[in-house]
This record gives structure tokens, sequence and C-alpha cells, in this order.
């Protein structure tokens, strides 16, 4: 018997349950199947790296509560990171804050950040987590929509511009994007820069993928004209290291933008992962043949599933960075695609042939847009990658 009629969940957060990651991976583990759902590598990154972390733990650096910002190594390599790569001079004791993982650092952003009824714009499909931080900090979510077109998804401008009101407080960016893959382009980047220059609007920009990027390049929008003193951008180690259980994430921004975040961020988990900050430091300052190695890597990786799902009938929008590729399961036919529904489709795929993926409609607020896409992952190893296309094949008959 309950204490209370009054729902335990805070309203809040009524509209979200068990996240899909962990419905299809439980798939995956009951079934069997490979699972090209959850994007974590099935390798560890590099060995001189996790020995670093070894080193750590045996000279008793980070065993106790590192410092709250980050140890100053971490920070450091940081702020040399994006001075090195992309020109933003940054202070690392006043404009760096590290987190647990990006994921904190996108909660405690937008805690920080978005008092009840302020409107966050985000492009749709998004990573399930900002929908859940912008409830969480009362905010209402205003989903901008990115559309297919020729192989690839499109911002549309104008719809973004329509989007803002005066009760729009901030602009939430992913690029490269998750799920789609979209890397968005120098004048897109502008354009939004811009807008917010005029309307007066904050950018959180996470650019976690930062690395993987096959087709374009990457330009921070805190790069852009007017955006240094209003841009938190958002940082991590798991998807350029391959290390995902470490949660080292971070945050950069201005003095007041930083300080802003990391007083929300203090009451969350205050600190973390205090040993893998010192390797993770170590792993920053590694060559550029690593990043360009990495790159090459799943470029491959890429091409190989996007090859295959195209000759299992699928159609493939393919992505011009992170490690997923989003497919359109319309062309399978109509038993195949249950109908275009991406759902059924990802809970039947495991029995079906042994692959398990993920549901785009779980990005989006408009489901029905996003009904007939899924999402693969394509960090695994080659030989794992050849086997999930061989299973899909199957499906073709």
């Amino acid at each position: 018997m309950t204490s209370s009629a009054r729902p335990h969940l805070n309203r809040r957060l009524a509209e979200f349950g068990t996240t899909i990651f962990a419905e299809m991976s439980a798939l995956a583990a009951s079934t069997g199947a490979i699972n090209l759902g959850q994007g974590f590598p099935d390798t560890d990154g590099p060995e001189e790296v996790r020995e670093a972390a070894v080193r750590a733990l045996r000279d008793g650096r980070g065993n106790q509560y590192p410092p709250g910002p980050g140890v100053p190594e971490l920070r450091t390599a940081i702020a040399d990171h994006q001075r090195r790569r992309y020109g933003l001079a940054l202070d690392p004791d006043r404009e760096v804050l590290v987190t647990a993982g990006a994921t904190e650092a996108i909660a405690a952003s937008l805690l920080a950040l978005v008092e009840p009824g302020d409107e966050v714009i985000a492009l749709e499909p998004y990573y399930d987590s900002y929908a859940a931080c912008i409830a969480m900090a009362g905010g209402t979510r205003v989903p901008v929509t990115l559309r297919p077109d020729e192989g690839r998804y499109h911002l549309d401008l104008d719809e973004l511009r329509a989007a803002v009101t005066p009760r729009t407080r901030l602009i939430l960016l992913n690029t490269p994007h998750n799920p789609t893959g979209t890397v968005l382009s120098a004048e897109e980047l502008t354009a939004i820069a811009e807008l917010a220059c005029e309307r007066d609007l904050l950018v959180v920009t996470d650019e976690v993928y930062e690395h993987l990027v096959f087709d374009g390049e990457h330009v921070p929008i805190a790069t852009l004209p007017g955006m240094a003193g209003r841009t938190v951008t958002i940082g991590s180690a798991g998807k350029t290291f391959s290390f995902t259980g470490w949660k080292v994430g971070w945050v950069t921004g201005a003095p007041e933008l930083v300080t802003a975040v990391r007083s929300a961020k203090q009451f969350l988990t205050y600190v973390a992962s205090g040993p893998f900050q010192y390797a993770v430091a170590e792993a920053l300052r590694l060559p550029d043949t690593y990043f360009d190695t990495l790159r090459e890597d799943l470029r491959a990786k890429r091409d190989l599933l996007s090859g295959g799902l195209a000759a299992a009938g699928f159609a493939v929008y393919r992505p011009a960075g992170t490690y997923f590729v989003t497919t359109d399961i319309r062309p399978l036919g109509g038993e195949l695609s249950h109908g275009g529904d991406g759902f059924a489709f990802c809970r039947a795929l495991p029995e079906r042939c042994g692959v398990v993926a993920i549901p785009n409609a779980v990005f989006y607020d408009h489901r029905d847009a996003g009904a007939p896409f899924v999402r693969f992952a394509f960090c695994k190893r080659e030989s794992v990658l050849e086997e999930a296309v061989s299973r899909l094949k199957a499906l073709a008959g």
C-alpha cells in the first residue's frame, strides 16, 4: 500500500521512464544479439592512456576528492587543446570546469542557466537527456526539426528564427549531431550566432564528437564573432579516447558562465573520476596522428556499415560525423518495416536477425517525424560490424 495518492515521481519527469538504451541493451543481452544500439566502443582506447590512469591510482593522485573545478593538470590540458585546435584562449582557472561526463555538463548548464518558464530551443531529434534536463530546470523545450533530404539532414534557419520568442533563454546545439550525424556548416553556425547576438540568447553547445568528423570540419560556435561571452561549450573524453566508463567531461566558456554552471554542478556530483582526470590530461596531449587515425578508422567502419545497410534494403543517411548512422526502414517493405514503425521494428529485430538498433522516434517531440528512422552505431570492431551486416542482409531474403 502506498503512503500517498500523489505520484512519487516529480511531475516534471513524469514523461520519462526507463531509457530506450536500457531497454535495447537488455534485449541484446537476453537474445545474444549484436548491440549496435547504445553508443559505446567494444574495445578500450590507447594503452598509454589506460596506463596513465593506473599510474595515477598507484601514485595516490585523485584517490581522494580532487579540486571542485577539476585537477589543474586536466584544466590546463583542456585549455591548451582548445587553443591549439581552435584558437580559443581560455584561463584554466576561471574558464574551464571538469564534470562527470558530458551528461552532467548538460544537466549543470541547464540547471544553472534556465529559469522556470524559460524556453530552450533544441535541434530535433536530440539526445534524450536534453529533454529531461530542460524539464528538471523547469524550462520549456522548443524543438526545431532537422529534416532529411538528399542523403543528409538539414537545419531550416527560417524555422529556427521563427522559434525564438521573448521567452527564449538559450539555444541548445549539438554538432556533430547525434543521432543524425549532421555536422553544422560554418554558414549555418554563423546564422545561429547572428541570431543569438541579435536576440541576446545564450548558446549551450554539445561538441563531444568534435574529433569524429568525416566530411566537412568542426567549427566551434564560440569562435564566431560575439559568441565567446554567450557560449557554454561541452566536451568529453569518452567518445574521443574510447573510455566512456571513466565519465570525464568538461565545460568551457566565459568566467561568469562557468561560475554559474559550477554553482549547479557542485551539488550534483561535486567531484568525480579523480585518477582518470590525470589520465585524460595526458590523452589530450597525444600527437595529432592519434586523432587522425581514430577518425580514419571510424570512417572505414562508417562506410562498412552504411554499405551493408544499403545492401540490406535500408535507405541510408551517411553521417558526416559521430559514430551513428540513421536509416529509413520504409524501403524494406510493409511487413519487414512494420509499416514504418521504428519502435516495432527495433523490438522485433533481435529475434529476426540478431541485431539491436535504436528507434529515432525517442529523440523527437514530434514522434511521427521520427517514426520510420532507426539508428545504428558503428563504433565496434570490424569483425562485429561484418557479422552484423551479414545478419542484416538476411532481412532482404
